[in-house]
């Protein structure tokens, strides 16, 4: 399975090249487009950090005191802009509780300890959890997404009935320990999952991973 993987990585990151992810300005900017970034496209997440950056709130100290409304308002293109402010005002609190308020703090914080606390906070799972994990704290913390999960399975390199845990594990168990590997890998899986692996008319037809 290592090997299958390895080949997966190699084919993938010939066709596609590097990807440079995560596209996001320092740790809180990854954080806040992590959770901006659910349910929605990244062309939509960036119009709102635009809206966030023009108005100079784009930071810890000056977001965490802005009121729920005009939060949602900056955010309105990432859709769902009244749940998506709650949810970055219950991260905020979270950061407040358990961290005194610091991102220095946060991201000194050891990897279990800060995975669970974020899993603690309403409205951020598992994906946007180790997204921040990822990207932001620069811990290996492998990221399952859909496109993730659909690739695996077409390519019978997992079971039906896998879940995110499982998903993870699997890559994890089979990687070397990389924050830099699961970034790329991560980030590559997306490119072909948009490109190619499509979820009603794949396009196996070209597609780097065909035959696998």
């Amino acid at each position: 399975m290592k090997e299958k993987l390895a080949n997966v990585y190699h084919r993938l990151y010939d066709f596609f090249g590097p990807q440079d992810w995560w596209p996001g300005e320092g740790p809180f900017e990854v954080m806040v487009g992590a959770v901006l970034t659910q349910n929605t496209n990244w062309g939509n997440v960036e119009k709102a950090i635009t809206n966030l950056k023009g108005a100079g709130y784009l930071s810890y100290e000056k977001m965490v005191s802005l009121p729920s409304g005009l939060l949602a308002e900056y955010i309105r293109p990432a859709g769902y802009f009244n749940i998506k402010a709650g949810r970055l005002q219950n991260l905020f609190s979270m950061i407040e509780k358990e961290y005194e308020g610091s991102l220095e703090n946060l991201l000194d914080a050891d990897t279990e300890n800060l995975r669970q606390n974020l899993l603690s906070v309403k409205g951020i799972g598992p994906e946007t959890a180790d997204s921040i994990l990822l990207y932001a704290a620069n811990r290996p913390a492998f990221v399952v997404d859909a496109y993730t999960y659909r690739i695996l399975l077409r390519h019978d390199l997992i079971p039906e009935d896998f879940g995110y845990d499982e998903i993870q594990e699997f890559f994890m168990n089979n990687l070397e320990q990389d924050t830099v590997l699961y970034n790329e890998f991560h980030a590559l899986i997306v490119c072909a999952g948009k490109q190619f692996c499509k979820k009603t008319t794949p396009l196996c037809t070209g597609c780097p991973l065909n035959g696998i």
